[in-house]
């Protein structure tokens, strides 16, 4: 029984342990990371571009407004030499602002570039860290299937050598493997306990030599169940 239980904790221990496991927490970790980075570019991209629109939208109307006063100008609709030059005027200040208005959609162009490459890579990145997470949930699925195969197969074999032992024999391995490094019961080799790798004394020797077998006898050294 001990023997089984020791090749499942091991089965346990490499299931926990798989190396591409600590790969793929890896990954995921870097996935988070670069997706906090890419909301947060893409945030800083859309308000940029959000600007853009605003001010192309504006700067089409601007245009759209000095078009209509210049036809107005040039129409013979308006003769009097005082509502010319206001209309003159009107259409001065419109070309200034469309004019500035041009200057700040540059101006948001120049700024969005950098940050539409930002983004790009970012998400380049994102796919390739997928694509890697993807092959190593694989790889993890595989191993930890073959390792469960192995534990199903060591459970069964621990659960038959259970069978035909005394509960209280039982409950008093269990709290000893609880208490010492999930050893409760080790083989007596050569006059020493497997467990501590300590030696008997002569007299408990001859104390165990002189129990029927099926007789429980502990190591007085770590307390362990002793096998003879």
């Amino acid at each position: 029984m001990q023997d089984h239980d020791l090749a499942v904790d091991r089965l346990r221990h490499r299931r926990r342990t798989i190396p591409e496991q600590a790969q793929l927490e890896a990954l995921e970790g870097r996935a988070v990371a670069v997706e906090r980075s890419l909301v947060d570019a893409t945030g800083r991209r859309d308000e940029v571009a959000r600007r853009q629109r605003r001010l192309e939208d504006e700067l089409a109307v601007v245009e759209l407004k000095k078009a209509e006063e210049q036809a107005r100008l040039y129409s013979g609709t308006v003769s009097l030499i005082r509502e010319l030059q206001a209309l003159q005027a009107e259409i001065d200040a419109l070309k200034r602002r469309a004019g500035s208005l041009e200057d700040e959609v540059l101006e948001a162009m120049t700024e969005r570039e950098p940050l539409d490459q930002e983004v790009a890579d970012l998400e380049a990145q994102s796919v390739a860290v997928d694509e890697q997470a993807a092959g190593l949930r694989v790889v993890v699925a595989a191993a930890q299937a073959a390792i469960d195969e192995e534990l199903v197969v060591e459970e069964a074999a621990r659960a038959a050598a259970v069978d035909g032992i005394a509960p209280a024999v039982i409950s008093s391995y269990e709290r000893l493997r609880t208490r010492l490094d999930g050893i409760g019961a080790a083989r007596l080799v050569n006059g020493r306990c497997d467990g501590c790798h300590l030696s008997l004394s002569v007299t408990e020797l001859t104390t165990a030599n002189r129990q029927p077998p099926d007789a429980l006898f502990h190591c007085e050294q770590c307390g362990r169940i002793l096998v003879r």
